[in-house]
């Protein structure tokens, strides 16, 4: 069955086929790309390139329709589910697991454990994100909700879009940040000068960041985050642009002697069970490496 999809521009300048991907988590930028080369997107009515730099107010409509199965191999790789029900698993992500296959990597990820834990799913959604609705990075570790459905997977990608779902982080900054609470509003975008990063650029998307600080360790600070947006590498950009990059970031900061990754732990989540509307949080406590670093360090 096709999936179709209306939405509207909110950042001039952001090229159609990025706004797609980052529009909607189960669509990757080859995939966008595929579709506007296919007919499958028009902007405002009219077909249009990939390319095409939008206009605050654009409409763009465009259909998803169902794949050629994707032949992702179901994979034995333990999960730690901390929740489950029959729309979704709650799922307490380590580090270094990305979350799904890429170009070039298409085997060991969460996607391929979550297919073992639920062969189905790979007939029932067809796609190289099956039951995706949010990221992390790979080196992030923390909680990630994987709808079981089509129904609960919708329902879920609505309340990320439209920000009603609460994403709470622990991250270790290098330097004492002052204030000790407050919020980071800044445009994220391509780095121009290095496209394989994200930058805090003026044509960029809005994107805002709230800040707690739990404690001053050495220094360090040891943070609370909320994003309230959902842009690539947000936390890690923000920070780095205000002078206090999380530590072990060797994209937008440096590496640190006590730790192999960046110090982010997506550490609690509250959103509504697409079954009953009912609000639920979860939590994660920190891993041991992070553990480990925080008495290394203080």
């Amino acid at each position: 069955m096709n999936k179709r999809y209306s939405l509207t521009a909110d950042i001039p300048g952001t090229r159609l086929d990025k706004f797609i991907a980052e529009e909607c988590p189960e669509l990757s930028r080859t995939h966008a790309q595929k579709l506007i080369a296919e007919g499958l997107v028009s902007v405002n009515g009219q077909t249009a390139r990939a390319s095409l730099k939008l206009e605050a107010g654009d409409r763009i409509d465009f259909t998803i329709p169902p794949e050629t199965p994707s032949h992702l191999t179901p994979e034995d790789i333990p999960l730690k589910i901390i929740y489950e029900d029959g729309d979704l698993m709650v799922i307490d992500k380590p580090a270094g697991l990305a979350v799904h296959p890429a170009p070039g990597h298409p085997e060991h990820t969460l996607v391929n454990a979550v297919l073992h834990h639920l062969p189905a799913l790979s007939q029932d959604e067809d796609s190289l994100r099956p039951g995706i609705v949010h990221r992390l990075d790979k080196d992030t570790s923390g909680l990630i909700v994987v709808a079981k459905n089509r129904a609960a997977q919708a329902n879920l990608s609505e309340q990320f879009k439209s920000r009603t779902v609460a994403k709470h982080y622990t991250v270790l900054v290098k330097g004492k940040l002052t204030p000790e609470s407050g919020v980071i509003e800044a445009n994220i975008g391509r780095d121009p000068k290095r496209r394989q990063r994200m930058a805090v650029v003026d044509k960029g998307r809005a994107a805002r960041t709230e800040y707690r600080v739990i404690k001053y360790i050495g220094g360090y600070s040891l943070l609370e985050i909320k994003p309230e947006t959902g842009r690539t590498h947000q936390i890690r950009v923000h920070l780095a642009a205000i002078g206090y990059p999380v530590v072990g970031d060797a994209t937008y900061g440096t590496p640190s002697p006590h730790l192999a990754r960046q110090f982010l732990h997506a550490g609690r989540i509250r959103f509504k069970l697409p079954s009953t509307g009912e609000w639920v949080e979860f939590k994660s406590p920190l891993p041991e490496d992070l553990t480990k670093a925080l008495q290394e360090i203080g």
